[in-house]
């Protein structure tokens, strides 16, 4: 079992228990008590949990938390619609895109509906259920098999060999966190997997992210902030976060949020 891997395993058991044993952990996991003080070491240092005298306790919601679609799809949906927009202006006709799991690449993929001759690889089940209903009959789309996540994401050993084959021109990639540290993460271990696939076929590489989303851990790195071409956010990003991200993507972009509701497109 690889360090992320057991460590995942931890948190669920932190979250499930309200807490650990240094002792208990090292005989499940077959590894010595070193070993188990070092992935606890990582987890505190993350903020996922306490450390205590022999163990460790929950210390309330961490990275490993994954919100399902419908209630992500609520939160700062002006920003998301901004973003989107602007995203939306990269995508050229007859190209070939992926568009990863999440809201806002869903809000994106609302903005694709007329774009002709476009192919779009994705990996979201919304993704592909608004090009299925609202898209030009010249468009294809190409949803990866897998297995579903919270978010709607097909992950997996199915999802990664079919992504593999490919070469894409853009991947818009969604994230759930982004940190000076970790750069842009999930949390969901597969998930970041299948990202990394994504970004590997593209030869882009725009991500879309919120403002809310700057200081966010999740468990699984996906890649480093310099793998960004372009970061796409809002002017809501601190000023502290404009200053990294100016220094380490290719290139930062800020839209401002309007209020004005999707457009296009088919319902989720």
């Amino acid at each position: 079992m690889l360090a992320q891997q057991r460590q995942a395993a931890i948190l669920e058991r932190v979250r499930a228990t309200g807490g650990v044993r240094v002792s208990e952990l090292a005989a499940e996991f077959g590894v010595s008590d070193m070993t188990i003080r070092r992935d606890l070491e990582t987890l505190h240092e993350r903020g996922l949990l306490a450390k205590v005298h022999g163990g460790a306790t929950i210390t309330g919601p961490g990275s490993t938390d994954e919100p399902g679609f419908r209630a992500k799809s609520v939160r700062q949906p002006a920003e998301k619609a901004a973003i989107a927009a602007r995203a939306a202006q990269l995508v050229r006709p007859g190209a070939a895109v992926a568009l990863s799991a999440g809201t806002t690449t869903a809000e994106l993929a609302r903005r694709l509906v007329d774009v002709p001759g476009l192919t779009v690889v994705t990996n979201s089940l919304p993704v592909a259920e608004i090009l299925h209903a609202g898209g030009r009959s010249d468009q294809t789309v190409v949803l990866t098999g897998g297995v579903r996540t919270p978010s709607d994401a097909l992950v997996g050993p199915l999802a990664v060999g079919a992504i593999r084959t490919l070469h894409l021109d853009l991947l818009f990639l969604g994230v759930h966190g982004i940190s000076e540290r970790a750069g842009f993460t999930t949390p969901n271990l597969m998930e970041a997997e299948t990202d990394r696939a994504l970004v590997a076929a593209a030869d882009r590489l725009v991500v879309l992210a919120d403002h809310t989303k700057w200081g966010t851990v999740g468990i699984s790195s996906i890649v480093e902030l310099s793998a960004a071409h372009v970061l796409i956010s809002d002017d809501g990003l601190p000023g502290e976060a404009r200053r990294v991200l100016g220094e380490r993507v290719g290139e930062l972009v800020t839209v401002t949020a309007t209020g004005t509701p999707p457009s296009g497109g088919a319902a989720e």
